[in-house]
């Protein structure tokens, strides 16, 4: 039995579920985190990049376009500006990424990746095994997305975290007969555009 499989043995026979040992739930994360890692390091295509680098490729080839600035990938990535600022010029020098001036504030500029950059990530995202793994979950792979979407809202709530989350789940989303649309931006959505990450992203306190 693999060492997934035994920790959820455990998991279901060991943890009192009015009081969860949390260290089990850290190991399992963990674990899973661990294997993608390895996963994408021994990757043939990903040899040439740094684990940073591909965070911020992965990263901007899910943001919106109020998302994809070198201050929001610094905050998603949660690392600091200068180690960011260094790993976005590498990138920008192997041709993954383009730099925008925003047409608004000449003062701040988007980061576009480059169509070897999107070919890239789509022959890589998402991973392998992960994809196989849900296949024979079947049903239970969607339950399990939702609870890992409660436990990371319930996280972001809890410590005051930046969300960065989907667009259609946001409080300032709104659908209509004409489309989506943004609260906060007063600007209309692309279909697409609902389900990238957004850095401005809040949830539904009622809702939620």
């Amino acid at each position: 039995m693999d060492a997934v499989c035994q920790y959820s043995s455990y998991s279901i026979l060991s943890i009192d579920p009015i009081d969860p040992d949390v260290t089990v739930l850290f190991d399992l994360l963990e674990r899973l985190s661990s294997l993608t890692r390895v996963w994408f390091r021994e990757h043939p295509l990903l040899a040439d990049l740094q684990p940073i680098q591909l965070s911020a490729l992965m990263y901007l080839a899910r943001c919106n376009r109020y998302s994809n600035t070198p201050l929001a990938v610094t905050e998603y990535l949660g690392l600091t500006k200068g180690t960011v600022s260094q790993s976005l010029k590498a990138l920008e020098a192997k041709g993954f990424l383009i730099k925008v001036q925003d047409v608004r504030d000449k003062r701040s500029v988007h980061l576009q990746l480059t169509a070897s950059a999107r070919e890239l990530i789509d022959a890589v995202m998402p991973p392998d095994f992960l994809v196989a793994a849900a296949q024979r979950m079947g049903a239970r792979a969607g339950d399990l997305e939702g609870l890992l979407l409660e436990l990371l809202r319930t996280i972001q709530r809890g410590e005051d975290v930046p969300g960065f989350g989907l667009c259609r789940t946001c409080r300032f989303h709104q659908s209509s007969a004409s489309g989506a649309f943004c609260k906060l931006t007063d600007e209309p959505l692309e279909a697409v555009e609902v389900e990238l990450i957004c850095r401005e992203h809040q949830f539904d306190e009622v809702s939620g």
